[in-house]
């Protein structure tokens, strides 16, 4: 981190010289190590993902809980906030794949896709109920203690169905979420406001001048701000019911 230590912007790095080491700084931060591809590792170990079969999801659990010993140890062993973290992997969810396809070929359920499923998530082609996918992905929330998060995806805003999304928030928390998020597309016209969900021009003054918003993991952000990767993961979401 050459810019926040040579500009003593990190906390303590005001008192290094440049041949220092840097664990008097950083203490005060956090080591994440993040992942991606759960879904894909378990396809590939056992022909299946966690979404599909109990015995993934118990091999996804003592993967993702052997990662979060490996964390803790070396907290304990450097003094050092050492964190585990349910990446989105915006980047590398898309660039990962391509090494890997060239090196083991196209393998279905693992490499034949333009991206890598985000850290434990069930992979969103994968067509199963709300209560299925939260069931899914809950029991991983409590090992990625540097931030994690679940959504169910919504063909439409919920409006004025307020006791859907009361009994889904509900679920979530009973399945131990720590962070739970109920996604569904937002279409703008920027000519005439129109709000809603639509697929091509505006059904209110025919522009095709539209503001898309998508979730991309943990935030809010319009389609044409997506990278590839994520492009071809939104192209391939199916709703949940």
């Amino acid at each position: 981190m050459p810019f926040l230590m040579g500009q003593n912007v990190y906390l303590d790095s005001e008192k290094l010289s440049p041949t220092d080491r840097i664990e008097p700084a950083i203490k005060h931060g956090t080591l994440s190590i993040g992942f991606i591809g759960l879904a894909e590792a378990l396809v590939a170990l056992c022909g299946a993902h966690h979404g599909q079969s109990a015995q993934a999801l118990a091999l996804g659990k003592q993967i993702v809980g052997h990662m979060r010993e490996l964390c803790d140890q070396a907290t304990t062993q450097y003094c050092l906030n050492f964190t585990l973290l349910a990446t989105p992997g915006e980047g590398l969810s898309g660039k990962m794949v391509i090494p890997d396809r060239e090196l083991f070929g196209q393998i279905a359920g693992v490499t034949d896709r333009d991206f890598y499923t985000n850290s434990f998530h069930v992979p969103v082609y994968h067509s199963l109920g709300i209560a299925q996918k939260i069931d899914a992905e809950a029991p991983f929330h409590e090992f990625c203690n540097a931030g994690h998060i679940s959504y169910v995806e919504l063909d439409a805003p919920p409006g004025p169905n307020w006791q859907a999304t009361d009994k889904i928030v509900r679920k979530m928390a009973a399945a131990g979420l720590g962070y739970g998020a109920i996604n569904f597309p937002i279409d703008e016209c920027l000519d005439c406001g129109y709000s809603g969900v639509f697929p091509a021009e505006c059904p209110g003054c025919g522009s095709t001048s539209v503001r898309r918003i998508r979730r991309i993991t943990g935030y809010l952000s319009t389609v044409d701000r997506f990278n590839p990767g994520k492009l071809a993961e939104l192209r391939e979401r199916v709703t949940h019911r």
